[in-house]
């Protein structure tokens, strides 16, 4: 896994945004055994500690868990994957909107917008 870092949130965050990107994206199958924290900080070129409390965090938001002798694993809780993906694209769509509104777009200006998009007609974009 490969992140390019930036400086105005915390790494750690951006770490768990990833995980949670590839979890909601299905790259990480529910279930499926994460790697060592080591090994990840390695790949990443963190520090052991910054993936350490990434990993801290997704196991209190429940999408990961530790099996004591085994490592751990990303939750096989489907409902919680999706909400979280839900929780997500709300959280994208809801900056969206705020920037449309006060760029002094409309509701329906926006919604027109993304149906002319959807629809393939992108020839004001």
């Amino acid at each position: 896994m490969k992140i390019e870092f930036n400086s105005s949130t915390p790494i750690y965050m951006q770490i768990m945004s990833e995980i949670k990107r590839e979890i909601v994206s299905g790259e990480r199958e529910p279930g499926s055994k994460v790697e060592p924290v080591r090994e990840m900080a390695q790949s990443m070129g963190v520090n052991p500690n910054t993936v350490q409390r990434s990993f801290a965090e997704l196991e209190r938001e429940g999408l990961m868990f530790t099996e004591r002798t085994s490592g751990r694993y990303i939750t096989a809780d489907e409902k919680l994957i999706n909400t979280i993906k839900e929780e997500s694209v709300m959280q994208n769509i809801a900056e969206f909107v705020n920037l449309m509104l006060k760029s002094g777009f409309t509701k329906e200006d926006i919604m027109r917008l993304i149906k002319n998009y959807l629809e393939g007609d992108n020839s004001n974009v």
